[in-house]
């Protein structure tokens, strides 16, 4: 069936298909409709973070940025959600057309830039929602907020978002929001960690709950900066590490349509690049840092790989894309 749907969304320019399908989700997840993509998946309990996750297969950030579809992807037998990225106010993002396929390698490049409708907007989706599983967010910096006063971004929608969350991610490494990737590095990294390990043990006292923090890297680090990154998130007590978000490299499109349009590479042709970064990590870190790895999964053998490299959950995005609600079952069943 997925097929089929999918056959009729792919002839559509992507962002309406990908409005569309959320559109739908959101609809009818409460109804019997949602018969179409519930389905039951073996139990794989693994704990992170001090969480129990029902099974280790994620949806990754970005799909559901606003925190709309949450009953409907939790119906689909994700072992967790991640939402957002969300911003402190609303922001439209980059101009229309932002969102490309490159069907001949299943990849996707997006030049989103942060398009979502607030973290007020997304907080009352989750209460809305009643979700039971484990719910991680999100968050980043508006667009037009100064690097000087990035923090103060971050440590807002922390504010906002920690009495929801399972777990809270930091995003740094979009190649969308102009300047965001520089806080991977040096002296901003620390003082941004330092800053985050402080909000996050106030609002743990504040709330009598622990959320754990996670933040989410590019793949496009050299080894060094790989091993610079964890040394300083396990010096700053970080609980986790997604590896990782989306390339500017264009050498596995090259000559193909769309390939040279602006913005982060997905799919398939990311897994290496990404598995590599998850390697760098797990050998640096020793057991100390816990890797959830996302980049190019679209099969049982590829989740296997990226847990076999030194992860401890997996997310999906584009693989989901293009190959459905089967693919959470199929990977789940072969762990």
């Amino acid at each position: 069936m997925y097929g089929l749907l999918r056959q009729w969304l792919f002839r559509k320019d992507a962002e309406q298909s990908h409005e569309f399908t959320l559109k739908l989700l959101r609809q009818y997840a409460g109804t019997p409709v949602a018969l179409a993509w519930r389905q039951r998946v073996p139990a794989k309990p693994v704990t992170v973070m001090g969480i129990e996750f029902p099974n280790p297969i994620g949806l990754a950030a970005g799909l559901d940025k606003n925190g709309e579809c949450i009953q409907a992807f939790g119906q689909m037998g994700f072992g967790f959600i991640e939402i957002g990225t969300v911003t402190p106010v609303a922001q439209e993002g980059n101009p229309k057309p932002r969102l490309f396929r490159i069907v001949e390698k299943e990849a996707i490049i997006n030049r989103m830039g942060f398009n979502n409708l607030g973290v007020d907007y997304l907080v009352e989706q989750v209460k809305a929602a009643k979700f039971q599983g484990v719910l991680g967010i999100n968050i980043g910096k508006n667009k037009h907020t100064p690097d000087a006063e990035a923090i103060q971004d971050y440590q807002f929608c922390m504010r906002k978002v920690y009495p929801h969350a399972n777990y809270i991610t930091v995003n740094i490494s979009s190649p969308n929001t102009p300047g965001l990737r520089e806080f991977q590095h040096g002296s901003v990294l620390h003082d941004l960690l330092r800053a985050l390990k402080e909000e996050q043990q106030t609002l743990a006292q504040e709330h009598g709950n622990y959320v754990p923090l996670a933040v989410k890297i590019a793949p496009d680090l050299t080894d060094d900066a790989i091993r610079a990154i964890t040394d300083a998130l396990i010096e700053h007590n970080i609980d986790a590490v997604i590896a990782t978000n989306t390339t500017l490299s264009r050498e596995a499109v090259s000559g193909l349509p769309h390939a040279n349009e602006a913005g982060g590479l997905s799919g398939a042709v990311l897994f290496e690049q990404s598995t590599h970064v998850v390697r760098v990590i797990a050998k640096h870190a020793q057991g100390k840092l816990p890797i959830i790895a996302v980049g190019g999964v679209d099969s049982p053998e590829a989740a296997q790989a990226k847990l076999a490299a030194g992860a401890s959950l997996v997310q999906l995005y584009t693989g989901f894309i293009y190959h459905g609600p089967p693919l959470i079952r199929r990977i789940v069943e072969a762990l």
